[in-house]
């Protein structure tokens, strides 16, 4: 082992000298309290270290000891309903250990070693196998069943293998190879900073189902899709993550707080274990993981706690499940690193962020992809990245949001005045964008209905419409509309305040499935269409604008999911009955 001494102290930046055997990214042993760090910069036989713990009180002379071995996480049963810290330390560990405030140089396991797991194996001795191969399932929680895979870099004949209940140490199977016999247990460790491999990569055609109106019609993310939600204090970027940790169509949600606020990480250690999952019944922490590294954790941590979720939610994707992974947000992960780049005297690039923020970015966000695991089976596993961005004042144009925006396909830009006037998901629809709708446009038509599409694109026209008609109201007045513009007005108000707007907090409205959204649109386009014929059958302006069924169009979105085919018919005849009379055409 490397050892040497501390030569300087500089916040988290801890430079060592004597670790001329010491390899970049080895975690290292600060001080005689073994505070947890990794090297991220060498000079000859000086190291700079950045420590993911608290710094204060080192001093010069003391004792630094490299481990050998890059920044890894542990894989294996365990890791589902866990709450760990930015370099995977369990939380609940901890706390029984120091109690409810952080210690320094705690060491614990980041599986537990004393559970045993029921192994139920799929293989059988004499079988072939490949890296990636299950070799047997593990059944972790109600929800997950965790796949014991053959690790990365071993191939060969399953020598001998065993069934029952094991630690995630001991020994499950023996496979002989080309350079001796290989012993596996449940659990795997990765380097986090190297991406997992697989075989290649789907083109992304299937959209994640998020049951958000505004996601789902308009700007849509792929199954293996990287989002990023830019948007001010107070606009609703922390509520639209956790609207798509609960409802996003995925088996495996992890969820990374960085560099958030402790009461938001509490809300969601909270909400998560109490909220139902739609989709199994039971209790959404049965598919979680939590990343929990509020704002005043060391600050370092903060850029090892992206690359620990990324890593664990790659090894739920080599399985063959959908992973989501919700960032929030990596706003605070870029300013770590404009932190440890100044202590390191780094050039500074824009803003003073380091010049590598974008490759790092793009590193990060890379890893997301709906892919072909490894192994003989051809299992598809797919990883969507939704990134939060949290630009000071809310200027996009700083070099976080810049450096996001051209790596990502979805851009979802959240505006403070829809906040303001309480229209949440606070979505632009003027200024957001989903780069994969050509891809997804078929999957749509076939899936749901053929006129999804063109549905979709007759909202955003009159959205459009709307919004350079607003330009003339402001300077002219809304007397100054002929009757078909003004028709367009209220149309489009209809489809921002009954279909756009959704309460998050409703338990009906919460969640909108693809039919609901599309007998929704159609209801919407309706209206528009009918009263525009009835317009130039001479039918009032007033008399159309003040049907009553406008109530009945706007409060479907309540309707339950069982009464949707019934009211939809419902709402329609009466819409055609109300249209007849106000063209005049009652009793014709």
């Amino acid at each position: 082992m490397s050892k040497g001494t501390i030569k300087k102290v500089a916040g988290p930046l801890v430079i060592a000298s004597g670790m001329r055997d010491a390899n970049m990214y080895d975690v290292v042993r600060v001080s005689n309290q073994r505070l947890i760090g990794e090297i991220i910069e060498i000079h000859g036989d000086e190291a700079s270290i950045q420590v993911y713990e608290e710094t204060s009180g080192l001093g010069p002379g003391e004792p630094v000891e490299s481990m050998e071995v890059p920044l890894s996480v542990e894989l294996g049963p365990g890791l589902i309903r866990s709450i760990y810290d930015g370099i995977q330390r369990p939380l609940d560990d901890i706390m029984r250990i120091s109690g409810n405030n952080l210690k320094r140089g705690v060491e614990v396991a980041s599986l537990k070693r004393d559970i045993k797991w029921e192994f139920v194996p799929v293989k059988k001795a004499g079988d072939s196998v490949l890296e990636g191969d299950i070799l047997g399932t593990v059944q972790e929680t109600i929800v997950v069943e965790q796949k014991i895979m053959v690790p990365y870099g071993i191939s060969g004949t399953v020598k001998e293998i065993k069934a029952g209940e094991f630690t995630v140490e001991e020994v499950i199977a023996v496979i002989e190879t080309p350079q001796g016999d290989r012993e596996v247990t449940l659990m795997q460790k990765w380097p986090v900073r190297r991406e997992r491999p697989y075989k290649r990569k789907l083109t992304p055609e299937m959209p994640l189902i998020t049951g958000q109106r505004v996601v789902d019609t308009f700007f849509p993310i792929a199954k293996g899709g990287v989002a990023a939600v830019p948007g001010p204090f107070g606009s609703g970027k922390t509520v639209i993550q956790h609207q798509l940790a609960k409802w996003a169509e995925a088996d495996i949600v992890v969820y990374i707080g960085c560099g958030e606020r402790g009461n938001e990480m509490t809300d969601v250690l909270n909400e998560f274990p109490e909220l139902k999952d739609p989709k199994t019944g039971q209790s959404l922490m049965e598919r979680t993981v939590l990343i929990a590294n509020t704002s005043d954790m060391p600050v370092a941590a903060r850029e090892a706690s992206i690359y620990t979720g990324i890593t664990i939610a790659e090894y739920f994707r080599d399985m063959g499940y959908s992973v989501a992974l919700m960032a929030d947000s990596t706003s605070r992960w870029a300013e770590a690193l404009r932190e440890m780049s100044g202590r390191l005297e780094e050039m500074p690039g824009e803003e003073g962020y380091p010049a590598y923020l974008g490759s790092r970015l793009a590193q990060f966000y890379e890893r997301a992809g709906h892919v072909i695991s490894l192994g003989s089976d051809e299992r598809e596993g797919a990883l969507s990245v939704i990134g939060a961005v949290s630009p000071p004042g809310g200027d996009i144009s700083e070099p976080v949001s810049q450096a996001t925006l051209r790596i990502v396909k979805v851009f979802w830009g959240l505006d403070s005045a829809l906040a303001y006037k309480r229209h949440f998901p606070a979505i632009n629809w003027l200024n957001s964008y989903s780069l994969y709708l050509d891809n997804m446009g078929p999957w749509f038509e076939k899936e749901v209905s053929e006129d999804w599409m063109v549905n979709r694109q007759k909202m955003m026209t009159l959205l459009q419409e709307e919004a350079s008609l607003e330009e003339i109201v402001k300077m002219v007045g809304m007397d100054a509309l002929s009757a078909s513009d003004r028709l367009k007005m209220e149309a489009a108000r209809s489809i921002r305040e009954d279909f756009l707007h959704q309460n998050s907090f409703h338990e009906v409205d919460t969640y909108t499935s693809l039919k609901k959204q599309l007998l929704m649109m159609r209801l919407v386009l309706a209206f528009y269409e009918k009263s525009s014929q009835a317009l130039t059958e001479g039918a009032g302006m007033q008399a159309l604008i003040n049907m009553p069924v406008r109530e009945k169009i706007g409060r479907y979105k309540y309707t339950l999911e069982e009464n949707l085919d019934a009211e939809f018919d419902a709402v329609m005849g009466q819409l055609d009955e109300e249209i007849a009379k106000a063209a005049g055409k009652e009793g014709l």
